[in-house]
C-alpha cells in the first residue's frame, strides 16, 4: 500500500484516490457542501484555505492545503520532471 502525504502529517493511501480537483468552482464547492452534510467529508486543511478535493473510491472527499500539482508530483516525481522540462522549453 502506497501513502501520499498531503499536508500536515495526514496520508491518504493511493490505491483510493479516484481524482485530485481544485476548488474552484460552484459545482464543486457545491459537491464539497454535500458530502459536508452527509457526513462523507474529511477535512485535513487544518483551518487554512482548501486548495485541492481528492475524491476517494469510498465517495469520501478529502480537503487538503496542497495544491493539486503538488500532490501529483508527490505521487509521481517523475511524471513532474517531465513537466517542468515542457515548462522550460
Amino acid at each position: 500500500m502506497k501513502l501520499v502525504n498531503i499536508g500536515f502529517g495526514n496520508f491518504v493511501s493511493l490505491e483510493r484516490v479516484v481524482s485530485i480537483i481544485g476548488p474552484d468552482s460552484a459545482p464543486l464547492k457545491r459537491m464539497i457542501q454535500r458530502a459536508r452534510e452527509e457526513g462523507k467529508i474529511i477535512d485535513a486543511t487544518f483551518g487554512r484555505k482548501t486548495r485541492s478535493i481528492i475524491n476517494l473510491d469510498s465517495d469520501q472527499i478529502v480537503l487538503s492545503a496542497l495544491q493539486p500539482e503538488t500532490l501529483v508530483a508527490r505521487i509521481d516525481p517523475k511524471n513532474n520532471e517531465e513537466n517542468e522540462e515542457e515548462n522550460n522549453a
